[in-house]
C-alpha cells in the first residue's frame, strides 16, 4: 500500500470539508499540473486526509509523508526525504503539532520553500476547533481588508497601541523594511499560515509596555494557554526586553529562557495586526489568536529574508494582546478591539 492509499483511507470529520477546501482551493489555488506536497504527523493526520480528499478530486500529484514514519520526536531537523520531495513541489503544507526544540526543522522546511518560491500552507497546531472557525473565514474578504491597512500602514512612521489591560507602545518605522500581507491568499512571494489573516513587518523601534493577555507562541501557547487571568507583561526599551513580570512564575521563566537563547532573541522582531474577522476570542492555538484582530509582536527572528531587516535570530516567539487601540500616526484604525469601518457601519 503507498502512502497516498493509506492517507485516502483515514476517516475524516465532515465538518473540515469547508475548511479544507478553503486551504486548497482559495488559499493554495492548487492546480492539477501542480505536484503539492502535504508534511503532517499522527496527531493531525484526520485533518490532512481532509486536505488529501481536496487534492483528489483536483488531481494534482502529492508526495504525502507522516514524520514519525521518518524520525523520532522532537526532531532536530527535517527529514532529509521529506526536503528532497518538498523541493520537487509547486505547493506545500505543513499540519502538524509543534514541539519543543523543533523550530530549527521548520527553518530547514521554509528554507526550501522561499528558495523554491513554493506557495506554502503552513499549519503548525493546526486542531478541530480552528478548523471550524479560522479556516471557514472568508478569505477573499479578509484580504481586502488586508490591502486596505497594508496601504496605510506602509505610509506610517510611528503606530501607538494601548489596551485597557495596559499595552502602552510606541512603534517607529524604516521605509527600507517591508510591510508584508499574509491575508491566506498563498502566493509565491511570502508562504503564509493558515488560518491566514495578518499584516506585518519588522520595526525599527519600539518603546514602552506590552501586556500578553492573550497568548503566547511557538510551544509555549500549548503549554499555558490562554492568559487573561495570569497576563505576562513585558517592558520593552529600545526594541528589547528591559523587564518581565507575570504571576505564573514557570512560564516567567520559560519565556526568559527562550527571549535569551541567542543575542536577538530579546529583540522585536515582528509587529503585526491580526485581521481575520472569523476570529472572535483566544482559544489558546497561536495559529488562529495571532489572527484575531488587534496586534501581537513577536521576539526574534524579523523574516529578514522577506521583511529585509539586517539582523536574524534562530528563535521566533509571538504575544498576543487583546481589545486594544491603535493608531497609524494619529488616525485611528482600531478601537477597543474593533476596527473603526465595523464600528461605523
Amino acid at each position: 500500500m503507498t502512502m497516498n492509499d493509506r492517507i485516502a483511507e483515514i476517516a475524516f470529520d465532515e465538518e473540515y470539508i469547508l475548511g479544507a477546501q478553503n486551504a486548497i482551493h482559495t488559499c493554495l489555488r492548487l492546480q492539477p499540473s501542480e505536484t503539492i506536497t502535504i508534511i503532517t504527523d499522527e496527531a493531525c493526520q484526520d485533518i490532512a486526509a481532509s486536505l488529501y480528499a481536496q487534492v483528489k478530486e483536483i488531481g494534482s500529484p502529492c508526495n504525502f509523508y507522516v514524520l514519525e514514519d521518518y524520525i523520532t520526536r522532537p526532531m532536530p531537523g527535517m527529514p532529509q526525504p521529506i526536503l528532497d520531495g518538498l523541493a520537487k513541489s509547486q505547493v506545500s503544507v505543513f499540519c502538524a503539532l509543534a514541539q519543543t526544540g523543533e523550530l530549527t526543522a521548520r527553518r530547514e522546511m521554509s528554507a526550501i520553500v522561499n528558495a523554491q518560491r513554493i506557495r506554502h500552507g503552513h499549519m503548525v497546531n493546526i486542531n478541530k476547533q480552528i478548523m471550524l472557525e479560522g479556516m471557514r473565514a472568508d478569505f477573499l474578504a479578509i484580504d481586502r481588508l488586508s490591502t486596505q491597512l497594508i496601504d496605510k500602514a506602509r505610509k506610517a512612521k510611528q503606530i501607538k497601541v494601548t489596551s485597557k489591560a495596559g499595552t502602552n507602545i510606541i512603534a517607529d518605522f524604516s521605509t527600507s523594511i517591508n510591510w508584508l500581507k499574509t491575508s491566506g491568499i498563498i502566493s509565491p512571494d511570502k508562504w503564509g499560515n493558515l488560518p491566514g489573516g495578518e499584516i506585518f513587518t519588522s520595526p525599527f523601534n519600539v518603546n514602552g509596555t506590552f501586556v500578553t493577555d492573550g497568548v503566547v507562541g511557538d510551544y509555549l501557547c500549548t503549554k499555558y494557554g490562554v492568559l487573561k487571568q495570569t497576563p505576562l507583561i513585558i517592558e520593552i526599551e529600545n526594541a528589547r526586553i528591559k523587564g518581565l513580570k507575570c504571576d505564573n512564575k514557570e512560564l516567567l521563566e520559560e519565556f526568559n529562557q527562550y527571549t535569551h537563547t541567542d543575542e536577538n532573541s530579546d529583540r522585536v522582531g515582528e509587529f503585526a495586526i491580526g485581521t481575520n474577522l472569523a476570529v472572535k476570542e483566544v482559544i489558546g492555538h497561536i495559529l488562529q489568536d495571532e489572527k484575531i484582530p488587534g496586534i501581537h509582536i513577536a521576539f526574534g527572528h524579523p523574516y529578514s529574508e522577506h521583511t529585509k531587516a539586517d539582523w536574524t535570530s534562530v528563535t521566533h516567539i509571538d504575544c498576543v494582546a487583546l481589545d486594544c487601540d491603535i493608531f497609524f500616526d494619529d488616525e485611528p484604525i482600531m478601537i477597543d478591539g474593533a476596527f473603526v469601518f465595523e464600528r461605523t457601519a
